[in-house]
């Protein structure tokens, strides 16, 4: 347990002393829920409104449809990104003095998905200073919910990031590969926009896409849908169902809980072997 703390430490050291790095973790979220998010907010609310169907939804606030994704948009890229210390430690031989200390190599790939989990968990919870401009009310028991389904998710993630990274040898090669699937991901997963009416092709990559249950999570705990009107959660795509079965957040958990054992699994395992 103090080597998997001490690894775990060391990568939030780095996070910290890297004021670049954790000053830039701000760009992204400012650009797509400030401005993206405030350019596109009358033109969502204009369109939800438009019919005679949704009269009931003037509520509608798309700052705040967007937040939750924001939240998911950090976790996940922070959480795969993180495993690419693991390529740069082997490029610089750091890796290579670890793994000839006896320290055991599960050891090593657990700490390192654990500090990028807690990393992710924190820079998720640094976008908590763009609250005022979206107009919600967050209250202790959203934290206090939001805060382990968090570490959950980037549990997960990181560990799907390790994974990847242990299957290749340069940084160039892991950014390329990761950059390939963080935007369909994210579009893919109701994080900017409702989900409703997709085509069926493309509704098929909507339900096996581990993101889109990782958002429903967090809209659910930071939205607190059971308390909205019907008809919003239906335009805002808020009723997720799979097979006719209306996807509860238990499901959710569960589900991201598996996924998180399947993935860290393989990842201790190809780590150990290829390292």
């Amino acid at each position: 347990m103090e080597e998997i703390f001490a690894l775990c430490q060391r990568d939030i050291l780095r996070f910290f002393r890297d004021r670049a790095r954790l000053l830039s973790s701000f760009a992204m979220p400012f650009l797509f829920l400030i401005i993206f998010g405030s350019g596109m907010s009358g033109a969502m609310s204009s369109m939800f409104r438009g019919g005679s169907d949704y009269s009931s939804l003037a509520d509608f606030n798309y700052m705040k449809f967007m937040f939750p994704g924001i939240i998911g948009m950090v976790v996940f890229t922070t959480s795969i990104f993180s495993a690419l210390s693991v390529i740069q430690d082997r490029e610089f031989g750091y890796l290579r003095e670890i793994l000839v200390s006896p320290v055991k190599r599960s050891s090593i790939a657990i700490g390192k998905v654990l500090g990028g989990t807690t990393i992710a968990v924190i820079q998720g919870l640094l976008m908590f200073v763009f609250v005022p401009f979206t107009g919600l009310k967050i209250n202790l028991s959203i934290l206090i919910k939001l805060i382990p389904a968090m570490f959950l998710v980037a549990f997960t993630l990181s560990s799907v990031g390790l994974l990847i990274a242990s299957l290749l040898k340069t940084t160039t090669g892991f950014q390329m590969v990761i950059q390939i699937f963080i935007f369909p991901m994210l579009f893919l997963s109701g994080a900017f926009f409702p989900i409703n009416g997709l085509p069926v092709w493309m509704n098929f990559l909507v339900i096996i896409n581990p993101l889109t249950y990782s958002i429903d999570m967090f809209k659910k705990i930071i939205l607190e849908t059971d308390k909205l009107n019907p008809v919003l959660k239906q335009a805002m795509g808020l009723n997720l169902t799979l097979f006719g079965h209306q996807i509860t957040i238990f499901n959710e958990i569960l589900f991201i809980l598996i996924l998180s054992i399947i993935f860290v699994t393989l990842a201790t395992i190809k780590f150990s072997h290829n390292n």
